[in-house]
């Protein structure tokens, strides 16, 4: 899929504040706000651009203390991992899941209020069911996550917009402080 300079504006752009005017986005990506209104729709259209979101500060909402949960299934069958992903999903506490290889099936990121939270997961949750055959936990002590995903091939860069963005010194340690 062929991205020029201008979606790579756009898209970073976007990643950095998807709530700005369509006037505000031409503006910085240096187009009229009708080439920036198609060329968006187009993105979307293509599948590029998946949704909007609101990032919620965890430690607002009261879910400061975040951990990484590695969970082997046993037997490792289809209809178990299966069974076990869509239970996960649903749980409160997990913010982002992933299907693994390797020693561990599944790797559950948890945000909760405090230590007594994560154990209580652990114990009362996940090791309640059957299939879990082992656990082990990680705690988290700060999640610096990239604000802006270049697409692939990509020279970060180049073409219309600003300069280093949201990965350049203050921004990055702003937006750590507001992940923890």
């Amino acid at each position: 899929m062929e991205l020029d300079a201008v979606d790579m504006a756009l898209l970073r752009e976007l990643q950095n504040d998807a709530r700005q005017t369509n006037r505000d986005l031409a503006a910085k990506t240096g187009v009229s706000p009708s080439t920036s209104l198609e060329r968006v729709r187009l993105l979307r259209d293509r599948g590029l651009i998946t949704g909007y979101h609101a990032a919620l500060d965890l430690e607002a909402v009261g879910r400061p203390v975040q951990a990484l949960i590695s969970v082997r299934i046993r037997p490792p069958a289809r209809p178990m991992i299966e069974g076990f992903r869509e239970w996960a999903q649903q749980l409160p506490e997990v913010i982002a899941m992933f299907v693994t290889s390797g020693a561990f099936d599944f790797l559950l990121h948890i945000a909760v209020p405090d230590v007594n939270g994560v154990y209580a997961f652990v114990i009362d949750r996940l090791t309640e069911r059957r299939e879990v055959a082992d656990v082990q936990t990680t705690l988290a002590y700060e999640h610096v996550q990239s604000r802006v995903i270049e697409p692939a091939g990509s020279d970060s860069g180049s073409g219309p917009g600003p300069g280093p963005g949201p990965g350049s010194g203050s921004e990055q340690k702003r937006h750590a402080r507001r992940h923890r």
